[in-house]
């Protein structure tokens, strides 16, 4: 009988083992594959949510940034990753805002800490949540194609201070100050200038003198101009006026300087002097005319408030010129409005502008400011007023096109960096006689701050700058409810003083479990 050779081909293949491995390796491929297809999906996953969230804080802080207008929830939504949305991008392709949101909460602890419910939102916080489905591959063999994640956040509304500021006020010193605002709505029944420091009065007091670390601002340090500063500063603020007044007194008994705008006396008043004109882009602003006529009434300072925290504005009575001036400190007459030679805008700009030039120099770091407050209507006729530097041309300095000159100026300020504020208080439908073509007292201010508004004229090219630093007491006496800025619906100035000081300060993240 033949047997099999066992080193033979055939008894080797007999005895070889090795084909048992085919199904334990093709089980382990499957595992392998699983797992590697588990962790690019936990990593396209996470991938996703990071880039989520991201969205869902953008759009939380831009929501929370208009609060408490009642547009804040569909600023909210327009900054989301929906199909739309500004942060839609391929990468988050598909993703929805929550049923129920962006959601407008009213935060008890927000409340504590200053930040009240206003109308018309009524909320000092937006909450937002996003959600978007990931698709898991391999997903289909377990069942679970695809998972659903979702990303929230919580921001406060305006609150936080993000840079120290230079705030360059603006107000209007001319005869019409004097009149008595009784318009409908008004909140005010006293003269247009005494409501006007009403509502600087509301602004200074959500500024911050110094450090919030500080329990006390400190010493204060007389400086030029009437100005009183601390050390380590955060927000100064400089009080200009048109027309621009004598600088000092004069040897004549009747030319009184500007210090009798804050020296507590009731008489006399600073004495009007024929507009100056500043050179337009100056880094520094120097008073001239002879005698030397000024606009700025108190210089930058930092002593309105005793410290940070503070409610109340400063009752020292040594320095605290500001605060003196606009009508601050009790028993103490502050600036009146003399008037004497009409209206006239560019120059005041234009002063304060370099002003805040050369206040930025001297402290790295910090964002200019400029609020003017007046009815917009620019129109000296008195050649005297102008002075003999003022040319017919219809460009600064001119007596033609004085509200095209303005806005011009405004534009400029607002190009160099500065943050440009314009209240129209009471801007009437008509008025600026001096330029052709034709501009009214609202587009004035408008464009000043930087309004997307046509004017005509010299201004070339047209208006592009973003309205959003534009607000209209129309209800004032003199005004018209065609000047309506929709973004702003305050009609008080105490109202749109305190959204102003809003605005100079930032929304921040919060967690979301904040009540």
């Amino acid at each position: 009988m033949k047997h099999f050779n066992s080193d033979s081909f055939i008894g080797r293949l007999f005895r070889d083992e090795r084909a048992q491995m085919l199904p334990i390796m093709a089980v382990l491929a499957i595992v392998f594959m699983g797992i590697a297809a588990l962790a690019v999906s936990f990593g396209n996953s996470y991938s996703q949510y990071s880039k989520l969230q991201s969205s869902a804080n953008a759009a939380a802080l831009a929501g929370a940034q208009a609060l408490p207008n009642s547009n804040a929830a569909s600023i909210a939504s327009n900054y989301g990753s929906q199909s739309g949305g500004l942060n839609n991008e391929t990468y988050v392709s598909g993703a929805v805002m929550a049923t129920g949101y962006p959601k407008l909460e009213c935060l008890t602890t927000l409340t504590n800490e200053g930040q009240a419910c206003v109308a018309p939102a009524n909320a000092n916080a937006i909450q937002v949540k996003e959600q978007l489905t990931v698709p898991i591959l391999f997903g289909s063999l377990f069942g679970h194609p695809s998972i659903t994640i979702s990303a929230t956040a919580t921001a406060s509304m305006r609150g936080a201070i993000p840079a120290p500021y230079n705030v360059a006020i603006i107000l209007d010193a001319t005869q019409s100050m004097n009149d008595t605002d009784n318009g409908t709505g008004s909140e005010c029944n006293a003269s247009r200038i005494s409501c006007a420091m009403s509502g600087i009065k509301t602004l200074i007091q959500t500024l911050s003198p110094c450090s919030p670390n500080s329990t006390t601002c400190g010493t204060v340090t007389a400086g030029s101009n009437g100005s009183g500063s601390v050390a380590n500063s955060v927000d100064r603020v400089a009080l200009f006026t048109f027309p621009n007044v004598a600088q000092n007194n004069s040897s004549s008994p009747t030319v009184y300087g500007v210090q009798y705008d804050y020296d507590c006396a009731s008489s006399p008043n600073p004495t009007p002097e024929p507009y100056t004109f500043p050179t337009a882009g100056a880094s520094t602003y120097t008073p001239s005319g002879s005698p030397i006529a000024t606009y700025e009434v108190v210089g930058f300072s930092s002593d309105y408030k005793a410290s940070d925290t503070a409610k109340a504005l400063s009752t020292a009575t040594t320095n605290n010129n500001f605060v003196k001036a606009v009508n601050g400190l009790s028993g103490c007459s502050p600036m009146a409005a003399p008037g004497g030679e009409g209206t006239y805008y560019a120059g005041a700009i234009y002063a304060a502008q370099s002003a805040l030039v050369a206040e930025q120099a001297a402290n790295p770091g910090s964002q200019n400011v400029i609020i003017l407050v007046s009815d917009g209507d620019a129109g000296t006729t008195d050649s005297g007023a102008m002075g003999s530097a003022s040319t017919t041309t219809g460009t600064y300095p001119s007596t033609k096109n004085q509200c095209a000159q303005a806005v011009t100026a405004g534009q400029a300020a607002a190009k160099a960096g500065t943050w440009v504020y314009s209240v129209a208080y009471g801007a009437e439908a008509s008025g600026c006689g001096t330029d052709n073509p034709s501009i009214t007292p609202c587009q004035t201010m408008e464009g000043i701050a930087g309004a997307s508004t046509t004017v005509p004229g010299s201004l070339s090219p047209a208006i592009t700058l973003t309205p959003q630093r534009f607000f209209s007491d129309y209800n004032a006496s003199g005004g018209t409810s065609s000047c309506i800025d929709a973004s702003h619906p305050a009609t008080t100035l105490n109202q749109i003083f305190t959204d102003i000081g809003n605005d100079l300060t930032v929304a921040r993240l919060i967690p979301n479990s904040t009540t």
